[in-house]
């Protein structure tokens, strides 16, 4: 029998994706990539914003023609949109033979077996059940880094957002079940772990009744093999003393930190219900960089949120000309129903959305490259991530880079290196996101 799964949104979609597809092969199904020969096709879907809802959709319609063409037998839907809009999909699309919500990720097989002796199968268990890590998984991001939840759901309800609906409140992961899984992992070849959740910094409030992500850190730390830690989805107002004090000591925790912001104006800041001011998140990140000289600090912004006016997107424009970030992404507002700010006033035009967007990322190019151009004559370890066709050079990550988001550096040499390989490298050159480099002696 075989199964092609397609993962779509975030990187925690991916982890649910992983543990799914080990699942399903552990009971003896064979991985393709190729639609017309797949008996079982599951989509993990997403719906975060219009965009990725309907990439997600799209993606199901066209899955579902593979039941005439095709040999598949079970469509399956999963994921963010099953859970939001299942009588949707039940109504709209009758091709699809199973819709499995957010927490009911271990019934996938009973999925399975149900659709292809032609029952219907729906799977909705309490968004606010444990989270468990200690299912068979299958990394698919090439084996040589691996992303790492450590935690589900959300407390935050910022007005723009739907997560908290389709994922539930915040659930960590007990942190031997993490131990372990990290531990398995990294025998299994994976030298750097990538800390995500909906928000890393509060792990361990609702099991422990304190943070915990600095423990977690440094037991992390003490596994053998593992080169590299990466930390995503810091809350400015969240990260505290001990975390710090963590990412200091600790030798394999990379001095990057993804601080999402999504705004600098108070009154925008409020209207989004984030917990935090301007001259609290200029605090943050001046305390950040004297604590953490050579830290990468990435964040994400929002442009045209409900109310925001031309005087506010040129203070957006300053701060971010201000604060420098290392890495930066700015997206358009999408408005998804069912959240307060779909039914705010004074919604902005998409157009002039676009081109606040467009300000934001021209101006950070501008940012970007002079700090990748400061950087000439230095230093660095790099993944290998794969070669430049018909050239001697290979491309690769430093620890200021993230997979999928940020830039690469290009190693240009004679050697023959290999996807997962360590190399230390010697800056040279720089483009508008990426940097040039070479062996160091």
């Amino acid at each position: 029998m075989k199964l092609l799964f397609i993962s779509l949104g975030c990187d925690k979609n991916l982890v649910d994706s992983e543990y799914m597809i080990g699942s399903l092969t552990s009971h003896g199904i064979q991985l393709t990539d190729d639609e017309t020969q797949a008996d079982v096709i599951i989509v993990n879907s997403c719906c975060f914003i219009g965009d990725a809802k309907e990439e997600s959709i799209n993606t199901i319609l066209e899955m579902a023609r593979q039941k005439e063409t095709g040999c598949c037998k079970s469509l399956i839907v999963t994921g963010c949109l099953a859970q939001r809009y299942r009588e949707e999909i039940k109504e709209e699309i009758p091709e699809v033979d199973a819709i499995i919500g957010t927490n009911s990720y271990d019934t996938i097989w009973e999925a399975v077996e149900s659709t292809l002796q032609d029952r219907f199968y729906e799977s909705f268990h309490e968004l606010s059940g444990p989270v468990h890590m200690n299912a068979r998984r299958t990394v698919t991001t090439g084996g040589h880094y691996a992303y790492l939840k450590i935690a589900e759901g959300c407390n935050k309800n910022c007005t723009y957002c739907v997560i908290p609906s389709v994922r539930g409140r915040y659930r960590s992961v007990p942190m031997d079940e993490l131990i372990t899984s990290a531990k398995e992992l990294v025998e299994g070849g994976v030298r750097e772990l990538i800390l995500v959740a909906q928000e890393t910094t509060l792990y361990g409030v609702d099991l422990y009744g304190r943070k915990c992500l600095h423990e977690l850190l440094d037991r992390l730390n003490e596994i053998n093999g593992l080169f590299w830690i990466r930390i995503m989805y810091c809350y400015p107002e969240e990260i505290y003393e001990e975390l710090i004090d963590s990412m200091i000591k600790d030798k394999k925790v990379c001095h990057y930190l993804d601080m999402p912001i999504q705004h600098c104006n108070d009154s925008i800041l409020k209207r989004m219900g984030r917990k935090t001011t301007k001259s609290e998140l200029v605090q943050r990140i001046a305390y950040l960089r004297e604590r953490i000289p050579d830290i990468t600090l990435r964040t994400t912004l929002i442009c045209g949120f409900p109310g925001e006016t031309e005087d506010m997107h040129e203070e957006l424009m300053q701060f971010v000309n201000d604060m420098e970030f290392d890495r930066l992404g700015a997206f358009t507002y999408s408005p998804e129903e069912g959240t307060p700010a779909a039914e705010m006033p004074d919604q902005v035009d998409e157009k002039i959305k676009a081109d606040w967007q467009a300000d934001v990322m021209e101006l950070e190019e501008e940012v970007i490259f002079d700090k990748n151009d400061s950087m000439k004559g230095k230093e660095l370890y790099a993944f290998i991530e794969g070669k430049v066709a018909d050239e001697n050079a290979f491309v690769g990550r430093t620890y200021r880079d993230a997979p999928g988001v940020d830039g690469y550096i290009f190693i240009n040499t004679d050697e023959e290196l290999m996807t997962g390989d360590i190399v230390r490298v010697r800056v040279t050159g720089a483009y508008e996101y990426d940097l040039i480099g070479e062996i160091a002696e």
